[in-house]
């Protein structure tokens, strides 16, 4: 996965509110290594990018709107059944780091964004 990262100005380096820290990142982090975990219990898979189809199916339910993006993304992106496979990893991860139990139209189109960029560069 690639993703543009914009320049940024000084105004926003200089200003005194901090953003969140790698402490805390790093804890969401983990937080969603273990909810992966306890959600593929002992069958071998270990992180959401490791998901078979099947369970892709089981645990990457999503709801209509979510349904349409996809749809969009295919027929504008030229995505293939592999690809829209990874956009639901993707989407199931952003849930996990954001603590959601469902997957939000929001975290569809964020792992859209991801993978149109990543294929601009192709």
């Amino acid at each position: 996965m690639h993703i543009e990262v914009p320049s940024v100005k000084y105004r926003a380096l200089s200003d005194k509110e901090m953003g969140e820290s790698s402490a805390d990142v790093r804890k969401r982090v983990n937080k969603a290594r273990d909810l992966q975990k306890k959600r593929f219990g002992r069958n071998g898979v270990v992180c959401n990018a490791r998901m078979t189809e099947k369970q892709i199916r089981d645990f990457c339910q999503i709801d209509e709107e979510a349904h349409k993006l996809i749809e969009m993304a295919i027929e504008k992106l030229g995505l293939s059944a592999r690809a829209v496979n990874r956009v639901l990893k993707v989407s199931r991860t952003i849930a996990d780091l954001e603590n959601n139990e469902a997957i939000k139209s929001s975290h569809v189109a964020e792992a859209i964004q991801y993978r149109s960029l990543d294929r601009s560069l192709i």
